[in-house]
């Protein structure tokens, strides 16, 4: 509570400091792999969930595997599984993140299919045997491209969207793992995937900086 709290108290100040750190392009690095973050694209520097992923996909065997990120951002995640031996697919709204991507991609000597999708809309007909998520999640209207990295709308509308679309890509053989913190309303995101036959297996749990983010596997109920 304390914590939340003190966030609360904060998030104007880190709102607008990391609004002046966002102006320009930034590097990040994991590893071997380095990527330019644009102006606008989802900054994983700013968040822990991105090494969260990043170390429980270099964990995981990715050889031919037919991978996706939905909602790539800088793709950082993407270029790890093609590094792996991974068929990838990344996908994203904002054609800046998009645009880099294919750039950090040829940077980092590796093949990545970019998609312009909201969601699953231009993936019709595909399979995938891996799935990668890691969503907004916070509850307010996003006002511009960038801030749809963050906020899932008013009503989660992301997640309502998300969940009626997922059964559809959704098999007993595949894999498909969104990220989540506990600063976001899980209740409220659960249940809309139970609305949705789809059920939520906590996969992995890590507490940083006295945050807890949690991986799970979506699957079918």
């Amino acid at each position: 509570m304390m914590r939340q709290i003190l966030k609360k108290i904060l998030s104007p100040f880190l709102k607008k400091a990391s609004a002046v750190y966002l102006k320009k392009r930034r590097k990040y690095t994991y590893k071997d792999i380095s990527v330019w973050v644009e102006p606008t694209v989802f900054p994983p520097f700013l968040t822990i969930s991105t090494r969260i992923l990043l170390d429980f996909i270099d964990g995981l065997p990715q050889k031919d595997l037919r991978f996706l990120e939905l909602g790539c951002g800088c793709g950082i995640i993407s270029i790890l599984a093609a590094k792996k031996g991974a068929r990838v697919t990344a996908t994203d709204i904002n054609e800046i993140a998009l645009t880099a991507l294919a750039q950090n991609a040829a940077e980092n000597s590796v093949d990545v299919e970019a998609v312009f999708s909201d969601l699953f809309e231009n993936l019709s007909g595909r399979e995938f045997d891996c799935i990668i998520i890691n969503p907004p999640y916070y509850p307010k209207e996003p006002q511009s491209v960038a801030e749809r990295a963050w906020f899932c709308g008013s009503d989660f509308n992301y997640f309502e969207a998300l969940f009626a679309q997922l059964p559809v890509f959704s098999t007993a053989e595949n894999n498909i793992y969104l990220i989540l913190s506990e600063d976001c309303d899980l209740p409220t995101i659960q249940s809309i995937a139970f609305k949705n036959r789809m059920g939520f297996d906590t996969i992995k749990e890590k507490k940083v900086a006295g945050e807890k983010n949690y991986i799970f596997r979506i699957t079918r109920l």
